[in-house]
């Protein structure tokens, strides 16, 4: 029983000691859900440019681009031709604004 006690205490003290730690990034986790968020949105209504997304959520530019890259990357967007010498980006067929990302699939298998 001593062993478990020891284990709960020491479990309390980690919670405890990364506390902060752990509220910063679930604050973080949180803003980039909502600007991805504002994104598909934006892009919901057709497509734009990274300049025409950053005007219309009101972020910077540097941000924006920043997560369209990772949105391509992930294949939630893609390119879908040139506005001068600006790509313009659309969302995926599977990507619609209310959509939630798929959850992954953590059923063992036998």
């Amino acid at each position: 029983m001593s062993a478990d006690t020891d284990k709960k205490e020491a479990l309390k003290r980690l919670r405890a000691e990364r506390k902060e730690a752990v509220a910063a990034a679930t604050g973080h986790m949180k803003r980039q859900r909502k600007t991805v968020k504002a994104i598909r949105q934006y892009l919901g209504r057709g497509p734009a440019t990274v300049p025409q997304v950053a005007e219309g959520v009101g972020m910077p530019a540097d941000t924006v681009l920043w997560f369209m890259a990772a949105m391509k990357k992930y294949g939630e967007v893609i390119e879908d031709g040139k506005d001068g010498s600006y790509y313009r980006y659309a969302l995926t067929a599977k990507e619609t604004p209310g959509d939630k990302p798929a959850e992954a699939d953590i059923t063992p298998s036998a």
